[in-house]
């Protein structure tokens, strides 16, 4: 028998200074079998990233042609792409194609930047593309901060971002390894 998805509750504080975004988002969020805490946490960081009053989590790695967060326009397009993990140079492109501004976020050391310096050439045509980084070190650390139920506090400035959950804090460092246009 299957297993089922475990459930999360997250009550998520984004204080945004480089975007002048202050916002709570009360999330209930599906964890797939599959899925590690840290890609969990690294999920939540990136929805903070990308932070907006129509952005969503999606069905994620329950569905093959669906990022993991995504951001619609009220005419139902497609504004935002939110990807984790390595996608390929296809579902890149198809991504791009699909919509205003596509978001990876890599994470795991060493594989990301393997994967980061095979693919990287191909990237370099998608204008709406970027590609950020988030260290093996500082990705590990989030995971020991995921719970099933969390207040999670997210500060971003100046590009740093420090993620704190009760008494734990995990400063996180992207990278940017390829901006938009």
């Amino acid at each position: 028998m299957a297993q089922k998805a475990t459930i999360y509750k997250v009550e998520l504080s984004v204080s945004d200074m480089d975007r002048h975004y202050y916002e709570t988002h009360k999330l209930t969020v599906a964890k797939h079998p599959s899925e590690t805490d840290e890609r969990l946490m690294v999920r939540l960081v990136a929805f903070a990233l990308n932070a907006h009053e129509h952005l969503e989590m999606t069905k994620g790695l329950s569905t093959d042609d669906e990022p993991d967060i995504w951001q619609k326009s009220l005419s139902g397009e497609l504004d935002v792409w939110v990807a984790l993990g390595l996608p390929s140079e296809k579902v890149m492109r198809q991504s791009c194609g699909k919509a205003g501004r596509v978001v990876v976020y890599p994470y795991g050391g060493r594989t990301a930047d393997v994967w980061w310096d095979k693919i990287k050439n191909s990237t370099t045509r998608f204008d709406n593309l970027q590609v950020i980084n988030l260290p093996e070190g500082d990705t590990a650390a989030l995971a020991n901060l995921a719970s099933r139920t969390m207040q999670l506090q997210v500060n971003i400035q100046d590009g740093d971002v420090m993620v704190s959950v009760g008494d734990g804090i995990v400063y996180v460092n992207p990278v940017v390894w390829k901006g938009a246009a």
